[in-house]
């Protein structure tokens, strides 16, 4: 695919080129996610060897090219990653690039030129922003040098939370860089929203082998249904995250949904009962239906304890046994669940009605355990990604005090630091150790070892438990 440039003398005839002077046209290279320090920051790790076959210099803009093109930032890849022929780059540029992990693109050195105009409209209407020239410098401040292409998805952080925005229009046309001098327009209406999370891999702190495994369990039938065929057997219909609260169980089914580029339903598990009879089942019918018609699709069922628990247990109008037996019937419907991928979530698996469990159905349980030391340190380089500290900031010191803290409790940690900081001062541009070493005695720890011990225990358990039957105690 690599072709090579010609060498024209002045007077227009071909001269013989040197090999230090042949210079490919575009290289193709493997997809792999990004590192913690390089995300949302617009730029992509490649090897140095091909940054002079493409005569890309460090900091030069390139274009990758998947299902759609994007334009990004050219940097050395890290040492380890030398010889490997892949390019790292962040959940952004993959969804503007319309290509997962894995995928394979072209990358080639592009012409760029200085953006006159850049108009951007916020990419969910759940966002409301009212826009005044502060607020339009503060844009502009964030995506000084930052390449651009019309299409592309943009990340701004705002009260420390990131932003999408999309780019509607730039002046002039094509590949553009802004500088200072660029005027950033922010249009009121919201751009045109998909039912795709917008949550990437970069935004989950740790758990490499939880998302390999759903990578392999998920993503991949939903991108590549074909290599199933070939070898004649069905994917996984379902998956069950169990594991503490807070730990990041919703995230990582968002997040494989945008990587795979499914839509998403998600359905909280007490949303699906109601008072009148047969409405939680036809909601369980109208939820399948959906999937099947917006094909691929995930349909994440959050809190499953609490519409599939245990038949036969409790004294009810058993409202939850028909929506059990509602959820079997999709499950093992005759008309097949093609490209429609089952995650559940629960933090009480024993509370699960076991049926649910047999292969065939939910027959992947997956533990998502509670944060690492390594993990932690993720999770707090992703919370304070945005954050501006202060030098004396340790995150390694930070990851090593959060023993016991789950990955919702350090964002409630991060967030607190910096509210601290702004109560102490209203101008505070900085977030110090001081300052987090408050944060530490308003957010405690929720993970104990006695709750962990009994997540590690249940897995070896489910596969021999028998159905629970209702026994009237002996009073």
């Amino acid at each position: 695919m690599s072709s090579i440039t010609d060498n024209p003398s002045s007077d227009g005839s071909e001269q013989p080129v040197t090999p230090q002077q042949r210079v490919k046209k575009e290289v193709v290279l493997r997809v792999a996610e990004a590192k913690q320090k390089d995300a949302t920051r617009g730029k992509v790790r490649i090897d140095l060897n091909v940054m002079k076959d493409l005569g890309i210099e460090v900091g030069d803009v390139i274009e990758i090219v998947g299902k759609k093109p994007t334009v990004a930032v050219g940097w050395p890849s890290y040492p380890d990653d030398e010889g490997k022929g892949i390019i790292r780059m962040d959940g952004v540029i993959r969804r503007n690039a319309g290509v997962s992990i894995g995928d394979k693109v072209i990358i080639r050195k592009v012409d760029t030129k200085e953006a006159l105009i850049v108009k951007l409209a916020v990419a969910s209407p759940s966002y409301s922003i009212s826009s005044d020239s502060n607020f339009t410098s503060y844009v502009l401040k964030r995506l000084v040098d930052y390449p651009l292409l019309e299409g592309d998805n943009v990340l701004i952080p705002i009260l420390g939370q990131s932003v999408p925005f999309v780019v509607v229009q730039t002046k002039p046309a094509g590949p553009v860089v802004v500088r200072d001098t660029t005027k950033v327009v922010i249009l009121e209406r919201p751009a045109e929203f998909a039912k795709v999370p917008r949550v990437t891999y970069e935004d989950i702190g740790g758990m490499r082998h939880v998302i390999e495994r759903m990578r392999e369990l998920v993503e991949l039938p939903l991108k590549y249904p074909e290599l199933f065929k070939r070898l004649g057997i069905e994917p996984p219909k379902g998956v069950l995250l169990y594991g503490p609260p807070g730990c990041g169980k919703t995230l990582l089914a968002k997040a494989v949904a945008n990587e795979s580029g499914a839509n998403f339903i998600a359905i909280k598990g007490p949303e699906i009962l109601s008072k009148w009879v047969g409405e939680s089942e036809r909601a369980i019918r109208e939820i399948f239906r959906k999937a099947r018609i917006y094909a691929p699709s995930v349909v994440f069922l959050d809190e499953i304890d609490s519409i599939a628990p245990t038949r036969g247990v409790f004294e009810d109008t058993h409202v939850t046994e028909r929506v059990v037996s509602q959820l079997l019937t999709e499950l093992d419907s005759i008309e097949k669940l093609r490209n429609v991928a089952v995650i559940a979530a629960t933090n009480r698996p024993d509370l699960v009605d076991s049926a649910l469990l047999r292969p065939g159905r939910f027959d992947r349980v997956i533990y998502v355990p509670p944060p690492d030391r390594k993990a932690r340190l993720e999770i707090l380089k992703v919370h304070t990604r945005n954050v501006p500290l202060a030098s004396d900031v340790n995150l390694e010191k930070l990851a090593e005090l959060t023993e016991g803290y789950s990955g919702a409790d350090i964002e409630a940690l991060v967030r607190e630091a910096a509210l601290i900081a702004l109560r102490q001062d209203i101008n505070a541009s900085l977030v110090t150790l001081n300052h987090f070493m408050d944060a530490f005695q308003n957010i405690q720890p929720s993970l104990a070892k006695q709750m962990i011990k009994f997540y590690e225990e249940w897995v070896s358990k489910i596969r021999q438990r028998l159905p629970k039957y209702h026994i009237t105690p002996n009073l």
